[in-house]
């Protein structure tokens, strides 16, 4: 394939890269705004957020095996076209509920671009270079995380908070006519059926557990808690019973590398997802900031993962990426300690200074994790492995959220988020950055774990 191809590839995947983050980090900083337009309470507006998250986790395996099947460009396809009918339904809502339901839909979009944009760079760029590429791509990621929450509050406080999702309406058709140049689609399982029973089972659990996540308060959500685990056990026994099954129960056992390594991302998104989410109520409701103030202020985190994501790409083509990956994971664990020690008078330098480092770790941490997961499989198994993966990110990300919003509710209830109840929010914020802190210290030796085990594999291979 000519290199010219290949950059027009690169440039349309980081596209889309970018644009799911982008919308993520601008819609974080518009939720107070959200909630004093519509109006919410804090359990509604909690899951305007967690929608989102919840069902791209349902969805985002699923859509990594049918990538395979189907053709991962005209999944992506499909994904992006949907994905920007769904942030006009958001950006035209006046209701709570209608808003929910366009976030639902761009939660089960933003699982197809997900697993697509990566499967593709990997089948294109071979191992040597691969890392440079992913690097490339995990920039982009964070370009759209660092210009959402700053560009995110300057429409919200000069348009209204509805600008977003125009905006972000308008990236989705550029990156579809983007897409459409590019001609070759890539399939591995052509032959292969898809295990819609086994997709059926997986998407429940999901719904089930973190469901009974956001009521772990109550008798009811742990019934919903140990209902969606049941169902988890039932779908690995059917998973393994299955021909051709939506999850290789016996790849993720024959592959410790993509175990331990999609399980470390697992734990990373969960300690570091709702970073941004709490960090916007802190500055707004608890200082006082305004959404372009707060926005420019969370934009420190991203721009350094921006910046550093192409070198550690770089580097986990030189140096083992899971022990890269692990050193970012610890790096990232002491940026979250920070946190634990927010005041109502934490003086700007602080937070920004604890965001550079958590920036530094995620950086170091997200691309070669990556690169060690997507090396370690044959390319017919790109789509799954991909798909393993975004599952690992979506529902880290979604039992973060999970986690903070649940906490907040307990402190707070179902009253509105308003300045009135600052001592309760910063309470709660500094309790979910302790559990978070503790989580991502043991990510550590989880990532690690793939090393040791990959090094007895390669033996074993020799």
């Amino acid at each position: 394939m000519k290199d010219s191809y290949k950059k027009i590839i690169l440039f349309t995947t980081s596209l889309g890269a970018f644009i799911i983050p982008f919308m993520t980090s601008s819609v974080n900083i518009a939720l107070p705004a959200i909630s004093n337009d519509l109006p919410m309470n804090s359990i509604l507006l909690n899951r305007v957020a967690l929608s989102y998250t919840l069902f791209m986790a349902i969805f985002v395996l699923p859509f990594g095996k049918l990538a395979d099947i189907l053709g991962r460009k005209k999944l992506l396809l499909i994904g992006l076209i949907l994905f920007t009918a769904a942030s006009i339904i958001c950006g035209i809502s006046n209701s709570a509920n209608m808003l929910i339901a366009g976030r639902i839909f761009q939660g089960i979009s933003s699982a197809t671009i997900t697993v697509t944009v990566v499967s593709i760079l990997t089948s294109v760029y071979p191992t040597g270079k691969r890392g440079k590429a992913l690097g490339l791509n995990v920039a982009m990621t964070y370009v759209g995380l660092s210009t959402g929450p700053y560009l995110g509050g300057l429409l919200t406080k000069y348009f209204g908070w509805r600008s977003i999702f125009t905006f972000i309406a308008f990236i989705g058709l550029i990156v579809i006519v983007s897409l459409l140049t590019v001609k070759q689609d890539w399939k591995a399982a052509t032959v292969e059926k898809f295990d819609g029973v086994g997709s059926a089972i997986f998407a429940l659990s999901v719904l089930l557990i973190i469901t009974g996540f956001s009521w772990i308060s109550t008798s009811f959500g742990w019934l919903l808690i140990l209902l969606g685990i049941a169902a988890a056990f039932l779908f690995v026994i059917i998973e393994k019973k299955v021909q051709q099954p939506v999850l290789d129960i016996e790849l993720l056992k024959g592959n410790r590398v993509l175990f331990f390594s999609s399980l470390a991302a697992l734990i990373n998104y969960s300690a570091t997802f709702a970073v941004s989410y709490l960090l916007s109520l802190y500055l707004q409701i608890i200082k006082g900031y305004d959404p372009a103030q707060a926005g420019l202020v969370l934009m420190a985190q991203p721009v350094v993962m921006a910046i550093l994501s192409p070198l550690a790409g770089i580097v986990s083509d030189r140096i083992h990426p899971i022990k890269v990956a692990s050193m970012g994971m610890a790096i990232t664990t002491l940026g979250l300690t920070l946190f634990i020690f927010l005041q109502l008078q934490t003086g700007i330098v602080y937070i920004v200074s604890a965001l550079v480092v958590i920036g530094f770790g995620f950086a170091f941490f997200t691309s070669p994790n990556t690169n060690a997961i997507m090396s370690s499989v044959e390319n017919r198994y790109y789509g799954v492995a991909s798909g393993i993966l975004g599952s690992a990110r979506t529902i880290g990300q979604t039992l973060s959220m999970g986690l903070a919003t649940s906490i907040i509710t307990i402190s707070i209830g179902s009253a509105q988020m308003a300045v009135d109840h600052a001592p309760e929010l910063l309470s709660s914020i500094k309790v979910i950055f302790t559990v978070i802190s503790a989580l991502c210290f043991s990510g550590i030796f989880v990532s690690f774990a793939g090393k040791s085990m990959s090094k007895k594999e390669s033996k074993n291979e020799q």
